[in-house]
């Protein structure tokens, strides 16, 4: 993954950045899944994969184009009142639910729960992020997650503002660009 292709965590939810993969304004859109490598590599800066699974599945990048899809329908037809199959996404949730183990943790003489990853497979690697969208649709208020109002880009964030009043993916990006065009037409017609 370039650092032309890096995408942005500005949505302040793990489900709604993983949908940001595809980003970019206009005909500057972008795609941050265009190999299985970086896939990988987007879910390491995400946080949600420490340990190196060596190299990537085969074909998870097509799996992960796939599920980024029917999340992005789920949350904008959930918000609409309606629904969408979760086909891709239940499909990663059973294939990929980890394991859980009670394990002795001698230092301390007590067992502790340890949850394990199933296997290194595409499903697996992307199981915590269809479980970040699975926690926002059933636990969130799908009404703060929000497009961007600049019309030339296509991101989503979770609006977590006190006042639930953010208008833009970014300041430093679409906020700013959409203040200036606002300057600029004052301007022109004052």
């Amino acid at each position: 993954m370039s650092s032309k292709t890096m995408p942005p965590f500005i949505a302040s939810n793990l489900a709604v950045d993983f949908i940001n993969t595809q980003f970019g304004v206009g005909a500057e859109r972008r795609e941050c899944l265009d190999d299985d490598g970086s896939v990988l590599a987007w879910l390491q800066r995400a946080g949600v994969l420490s340990e190196n699974p060596g190299n990537p599945p085969a074909g998870i990048v097509t799996l992960a184009r796939e599920l980024r899809e029917n999340m992005r329908d789920l949350i904008i037809l959930a918000k609409q009142g309606r629904a969408a199959d979760p086909a891709v996404v239940n499909h990663v949730l059973e294939r990929g639910c980890p394991m859980e183990k009670i394990e002795w943790e001698p230092a301390e003489a007590v067992f502790v729960k340890k949850v394990y990853k199933r296997n290194m497979e595409s499903e697996s690697l992307l199981q915590p992020v269809a479980w970040a969208l699975v926690q926002l649709l059933t636990e969130e208020d799908l009404q703060l997650v929000k497009e961007c109002e600049a019309p030339d880009c296509i991101l989503l964030f979770h609006d977590q503002t006190k006042s639930h009043r953010r208008r833009w993916c970014s300041m430093a990006s679409c906020g700013n660009r959409m203040k200036a065009a606002a300057h600029r037409a004052r301007k022109k017609t004052g």
